[in-house]
Order: structure tokens, then sequence, then C-alpha cells
């Protein structure tokens, strides 16, 4: 009696790629192709997380445009700053410690940690 095809351990983690290619490459370069999407994925993380990529607000074509080539352009500059800082051994920073700010998110809201003015005391219009 045949079970069939065996069944990966995480159905959730199937992956598969359509390939057009010419005939006869060779399946170790299909597989170099379909791993070098993750180096490119990294990238345009990198390039929202640090240069705004994906936050534009654009209604036309060339406002789009503008803004993702001005983003790229910064990461592409931060990307040389960092390989320009790794060559010359600079050490990494390490990131900043948590320091209790008077700012607090929560859910998406921000709300603002003011002590509450007191009843008797009338509000200060200073800027």
């Amino acid at each position: 009696m045949d079970a069939g095809p065996p069944q990966p351990a995480r159905p959730d983690e199937i992956a598969c790629y359509v390939a057009y290619a010419p005939n006869g490459i060779a399946v170790g370069d299909l597989v170099w192709v379909a791993g070098a999407r993750w180096a490119i994925e990294e990238a345009f993380q990198a390039a929202k997380n640090e240069c705004g990529l994906d936050q534009y607000e654009v209604r036309r074509y060339p406002g789009w445009y503008r803004h993702t080539t001005l983003a790229m352009l910064a990461h592409a500059f931060l990307a040389v700053l960092a390989a320009q800082a790794t060559a010359k051994g600079a050490a990494e920073t390490a990131p900043p410690t948590p320091s209790p700010s008077p700012r607090q998110r929560s859910g998406g809201s921000c709300t603002f940690c003011f002590p509450a003015p007191s009843p008797t005391t009338a509000p200060s219009r200073t800027f």
C-alpha cells in the first residue's frame, strides 16, 4: 500500500518557484537566483526602516518617483558610510539603553505623561 508523497513537517513553510530560464541551466544556478531574493528584500526593508521608503503620500507618478529616488539615494549613501566605517575598523556602537520617556506608546496611540494641573492654577500660555 503506497502512502503517497512524504508530508512536510510544517506545511506553512512550503515554497515553490516558477523560473523562466533556457533549457539546460543548472539547478544550482536556479537555487542561487531564488536565494538572491532575500538580500533584495532585506535591502528594501532597511530602506523602509531607515529612509522612509514606504512613507509617501503622493497623488501622481512624478511625486512618487521623486520620493522613491531620494529614499533610495539616502539608503545608498548610508550603505557607503557603513562600508567605509567597517573598512576603517570602526567599532559598532551599542544601541542606546532604554530610558524613561515622557511619551509612552501603547496600542498605536501616543499618550503624553505629564502631571495633571491643579484645579486652582490657570494654564500657562508660554510657547
